[in-house]
């Protein structure tokens, strides 16, 4: 039996690492530059810059979560230009990467 050739399309992935207290601006932003389809990934802790940080359950003051969207090329570059203005100032993580997805149309 043959091996069945599976198409896939190049697609960016935007991942962006959010302060709990600022999702909402960044949902906004995204929605705003054309962005309709992402995915919420919760955290539990980790390191950086400022040091460790750990999911505070009382107050959600440092909680963070992963904003991941796969967009067209045009689309991250929209995302970006959208975010941009907030990277620094609110000390948002922003990694891009190129991946291969399968039933490209949808993204």
């Amino acid at each position: 039996m043959g091996r069945l050739m599976i198409q896939t399309t190049r697609r960016r992935k935007i991942e962006v690492l959010v302060d709990g207290p600022l999702l909402r601006l960044v949902v906004a932003t995204a929605q705003a530059a054309g962005v309709s389809g992402y995915t919420l990934l919760p955290t539990s802790g980790g390191a950086g810059a400022s040091g460790p940080w750990s999911d505070d359950q009382v107050s959600g003051a440092q909680s963070k979560t992963l904003f991941m969207t796969i967009l067209t090329q045009d689309k991250a570059d929209a995302l970006i230009d959208a975010l941009a203005p907030i990277l620094e100032s609110h000390g948002l993580l922003l990694a891009m990467s190129d991946v291969e997805v399968v039933r490209g149309g949808k993204f």
